[in-house]
C-alpha cells in the first residue's frame, strides 16, 4: 500500500466480496445451477473489476478473469467459487501488507508501520 486511500479502497472491496459472497451462497445452497440476474450481477462485476485494481495481475486468483459475462448469465455456485477465490487473494495480500506491533496488527503504507489498526490475517477459505 502506498497511501492511507488505498487501505480504504482495500477495505471497501473486502467488505463488499465478504457481503456479496454471503448473499449468494444462500442463493446457491437453494439452487445452485440458477442463474445471477443480470441486476445482481451488474454489482458483482463492478466490485470484481475494483478488487482487480487493487490486487493487480501478481495477486488475482485467475490471470484470465476480470468479471463475469453480462450476456452469458453465471450460475449462483460459479459466483460463489469465484468470489471465494477473490476473498482467498484479497487476505493473503493483505497478511503480506499488515505487521503486528506490542500485540496489535497494523497496516504498512509504503513499508512503514501506519496508524491504520487491522485484525490479524485471517485462515483462508478451502
Amino acid at each position: 500500500m502506498n497511501r492511507r486511500e488505498d487501505v480504504e479502497a482495500f477495505e471497501k472491496v473486502q467488505a463488499q466480496l465478504h457481503g456479496l459472497y454471503d448473499e449468494i451462497v444462500v442463493f446457491s445452497k437453494k439452487n445452485p445451477d440458477g442463474a445471477v440476474n443480470k441486476f445482481k450481477l451488474k454489482f458483482i462485476n463492478q466490485v470484481l473489476i475494483d478488487t482487480n485494481e487493487i490486487l493487480d495481475n501478481r495477486n488475482k486468483p485467475f490471470a484470465d478473469f476480470d468479471s463475469f459475462d453480462e450476456e452469458l448469465l453465471p450460475t449462483n455456485s460459479d459466483v460463489v467459487i469465484i468470489l471465494s477465490q477473490y476473498i482467498n487473494c484479497l487476505e493473503k495480500f493483505r497478511s503480506e501488507l499488515i505487521k503486528m506491533y506490542g500485540g496489535v496488527w497494523y497496516w504498512m503504507i509504503n513499508g512503514q508501520q501506519s496508524d491504520i489498526r487491522t485484525s490479524s490475517p485471517k485462515k483462508l477459505i478451502y
